[in-house]
């Protein structure tokens, strides 16, 4: 049966020239800006006064919903995607309307639910016509225009629950009446978009990180739905969002990067879109903001971190796992980089097979209706153009090193440098993930649950050197892939560059030096990574200025099976796949496991299926050591650890770049 009813219809020639041309005009309007912008509120208002009233406005309008339905019939993915959004919103009809339920000082989870519910619900309402949805939908609004409030004091909240309301009172504009109408335009002005401006509740507006991204998408569609009624707040927030975003969006110079890891830009990053895409439906230009340093390159980002595996490497307060990217679309057609959407099909598969009464009642996900209007049809094989060594050149600085994009047996490593004091940071300079064959075999334990930390008192958001925060065995270096010296504590306030990198494909490698971090333990450390043409990854830390005596461990974190602890060598297994480890120097030294998977303290979360491999080395007299691994990948078929001429760091090649 056809989910569509009557308003499918077939797709012609001119669609996709009409949506080239809507590209077209959109860099045109955005070219008269600089950045960052420098538009008046005067200018704004003027803009303003000048849209022709439509409905829907939000993201797309009425000829961008007609071309969306005429190309659902004639593209396969796009009709796929379609058929499973409007099954969700089906399921919907088995789950209440949320409630405002707080869990700690959030109602997040809630706004989430408000936002994958009321993007899912109107979009099957523009896909279908069927008034169920637009039903479904108006009760939802309901409810939620029925809150006290939507908890101001976690802005967050508001800025999520806002967007929903205004997406789906614009989608759904045509089915509500209008004493329906009116309450939740009040709900979306006196609990969202006016609170910045006649409350106390604007600290996020200069924001860095990804608050100023989501809260100013939030109040922004939140104003422009309701603008006829309210025209002077409109211009206001719009103003508002153009000149502070850009304190957020500063995080993308110069390559793309993103300082909060893959799991937050995925996060800041869609908002952002949302927050462009909105400008541009609405105005007809997005006054400058894609004009970014870096943002034109942020579309590599999750491909660059992301291992053969398809798993994050999760740095900071993120998790391996990787979700469906909805925003890639639209940087991929954007900058025209099909590249940038490796096996994003198959992850929007995934999403939209999540069709269960608790996956559709839950918040994931929640941005992934909007995939339809970004959408992109892929080439089979497109051109990679992305980099198989990178350097993020930012100040939370990480790099990668894969040996193929194409081969599912690829070495990746990836290093992490920087701060512990960054944005949602670890005690892991230093550390590092790795794969090979499949596997992924040195890991990150990932976040802590914010609410279990908040809920026992602890401090966890004070990133000083005595916080609460350190405590967490997550959260510093005791639980990371990198050095524990004395069982003392990285410097949160210290600071790792990464002074060498190469990407020259003979040897390339990285460098940070991370005496800052061990401040008052040592005078100088150092860590190389280089990938060799075998495929196998050469560790090496040289560290000056240890008192006589101190302990040095080396540790990495795998879910894998160690064998042969207790000698120079171990070797991990996962299933059929092996890894081997061997310790180069110093020579008096062998393999141990750590436990890992048990809390420290009763705030900590286990880590089922988690062990450390490690070992110790006492500093000499001298105060100098070296501490050298070669991991060998059992795929691995010629090892160089025969021939392997051991170098300093200051010796290993350099091709000229850093």
């Amino acid at each position: 049966m056809n989910p569509y009813g009557n308003l499918t219809r077939v797709c012609n020639p001119a669609m996709l020239l009409a949506v080239g041309l809507f590209w077209g005009s959109l860099t045109s309007a955005n070219d008269e800006f600089g950045y960052p912008p420098q538009v008046s509120l005067e200018e704004v208002q003027q803009r303003l006064e000048a849209v022709e009233l439509v409905r829907p406005r939000l993201l797309a309008t009425p000829d961008d919903w007609d071309r969306l339905r005429a190309a659902v019939a004639d593209t396969p993915m796009l009709q796929e995607a379609a058929e499973g959004i409007v099954a969700q919103a089906i399921q919907m009809e088995e789950v209440p309307p949320i409630t405002r339920t707080l869990q700690g000082r959030r109602l997040l989870s809630e706004s989430r639910r408000a936002l994958k519910r009321l993007t899912t619900l109107a979009m099957a309402y523009q896909l279908t016509g069927e008034a169920r949805h637009g039903e479904r939908a108006r009760q939802e609004m309901l409810a939620v225009a029925d809150f006290s409030d939507w908890n101001p004091s976690h802005f967050l909240d508001v800025a999520e629950m806002t967007l929903a309301m205004a997406i789906g009172y614009d989608w759904v504009y045509d089915q509500l009446d209008e004493p329906t109408r009116q309450v939740i335009r009040q709900a979306i002005v006196e609990k969202g978009v006016a609170l910045p401006f006649e409350t106390r509740h604007r600290g996020w507006v200069r924001a860095q990180n990804n608050w100023g991204q989501v809260c100013h998408a939030g109040m922004t569609a939140g104003a422009l739905a309701v603008m006829e009624h309210h025209p002077d707040l409109a211009a206001r927030t719009v103003h508002s969002a153009v000149q502070n975003v850009t304190a957020a969006m500063a995080v993308y110079e110069p390559r793309g990067s993103y300082p909060e890891g893959p799991g937050y830009w995925s996060y800041g990053t869609h908002f952002n879109v949302v927050l462009i895409d909105v400008l541009e439906s609405v105005l007809g230009t997005d006054l400058g903001l894609t004009r970014a340093p870096g943002f034109d390159q942020t579309g590599a980002y999750l491909s660059l971190a992301t291992g053969p595996s398809g798993l994050f490497f999760n740095y900071a307060d993120g998790g391996s796992g990787r979700r469906v990217a909805p925003a890639l679309f639209w940087f991929a057609r954007r900058y025209e980089r099909p590249d940038w959407l490796l096996g994003e099909e198959s992850r929007l598969r995934d999403a939209l097979a999540r069709r269960s009464v608790r996956d559709v009642a839950s918040g994931t996900d929640r941005l992934l209706p909007l995939t339809l209007l970004w959408f992109t049809e892929l080439e089979s094989e497109p051109e990679i153009r992305m980099p198989l060594h990178w350097h993020s050149g930012d100040s939370i600085p990480v790099t990668v090193h894969r040996s193929s994009w194409t081969d599912p047996n690829a070495t990746y490593v990836g290093l992490k440098a920087g701060s512990p004091a960054g944005p949602h940071g670890h005690m892991d300079i230093g550390s590092f993930v790795l794969e090979s064959d499949g596997v992924r075999w040195a890991v990150d334990l990932g976040a802590e649950g914010y609410h279990r930390i908040e809920s026992r008192g602890l401090n966890f958001w004070n990133r000083s050197q005595d916080s609460d925060r350190w405590r967490v065995f997550r959260q510093n270096n005791h639980s990371h892939n990198t050095l524990v010296i004395d069982g003392q504590l990285q410097q949160a306030a210290g600071h790792a560059p990464i002074d060498r990198f190469s990407d020259d494909p003979e040897f390339p490698y990285s460098v940070t030096a991370m005496s800052e971090v061990y401040a008052g333990q040592l005078e100088s450390a150092r860590r190389g990574v280089a990938l060799l043409p075998s495929r196998e990854v050469l560790f090496q830390d040289e560290l000056s200025g240890l008192e006589p005596g101190s302990r040095v461990r080396w540790g990495m974190v795998t879910r894998s099976e160690p064998r042969q602890a207790g000698s120079r060598e171990i070797e991990l297994r996962d299933g059929s796949a092996r890894l081997q480890l061997q310790i180069l120097a110093p020579s008096d030294v062998v393999w141990k496991t750590v436990d890992t998977a048990t809390p420290r303290e009763e705030w900590d979360s286990p880590n089922p299926g988690t062990v450390m491999v490690a070992f110790e080395a006492l500093a000499p007299d001298s105060g100098e050591l070296t501490l050298t691994v070669l991991a060998t990948p059992g795929s691995c078929e010629t090892s160089l650890r025969e021939n392997l001429e051991l170098r300093p760091l200051d010796a290993w090649p350099s091709n000229g770049r850093n």
